[in-house]
């Protein structure tokens, strides 16, 4: 991308991060600077999901194939249309299906998902850059309780604690497309203006690194 307008070479974008990380809201602001359109993961339409979160043990792999097959079906009509007139921003990834597969599978059925992911995942287009959402627990967990969702009622912080250190394992050994990481503790992109305004900046700028890792607390950038 060196040397380029960033606005004509990313047209894609995929926000990440832990549940409660902001991804849906960031999108949203996003979305409505960019003029662009949105992808979002349909949790509500999972029938499995609340159960899930009751117990894990019990309900993982219906869960988890539904939001495998779904995902797949979001993105692979993606794949279909031109996009290089509009832009595209989305609340996922698909490979994080993988991350959840990792921790809440096992024996058979961690196998027969493994022999179904890489098929799928094969065919799909990669976001022209991954934004990483890096929250600490005390901010996820204080997410999660503001937004007060039915099916994450039973949601047990050591779940969310898990995640956090599969995400940062993920994320930070992560190449397949561009990627900012973000250290997104102690800023408010959603009510505060001049914080969203600094991850925006950073978000589209020219020249990007193909890792870069940002600190807003203190206004640092290295790539």
């Amino acid at each position: 991308m060196a040397g380029s307008d960033s606005h004509s070479e990313i047209r894609y974008i995929a926000i990440e991060g832990v549940i409660g990380a902001g991804k849906t809201s960031l999108v949203q602001k996003l979305s409505e600077r960019l003029n662009g359109r949105i992808i979002l993961e349909q949790h509500e339409e999972n029938p499995f999901l609340k159960k899930f979160y009751g117990d894990r043990r019990s309900y993982a792999f219906q869960t988890q194939m539904f939001f495998l097959i779904n995902r797949f079906k979001q993105l692979a009509a993606l794949a279909e249309e031109t996009l290089f007139d509009e832009m595209i921003i989305a609340d996922y990834i698909f490979e994080k299906d993988h991350i959840f597969a990792m921790l809440n599978l096992d024996g058979d059925e961690l196998a027969l998902y493994q022999s179904i992911y890489p098929q799928l995942e094969k065919s799909l287009r990669r976001p022209d850059l991954v934004v990483y959402l890096q929250s600490d627990i005390d901010r996820l967990m204080a997410n999660i309780k503001k937004r007060d969702r039915s099916y994450e009622a039973t949601m047990q912080e050591d779940y969310i604690k898990e995640l956090h250190h599969l995400y940062n394992e993920f994320f930070f050994n992560y190449k397949d497309s561009p990627i900012l990481i973000v250290n997104s503790s102690k800023i408010d992109f959603v009510g505060n203006t001049a914080d969203f305004e600094l991850l925006y900046e950073q978000i589209m700028k020219k020249d990007r690194a193909f890792i870069e890792y940002f600190q807003p607390e203190t206004g640092s950038l290295f790539g």
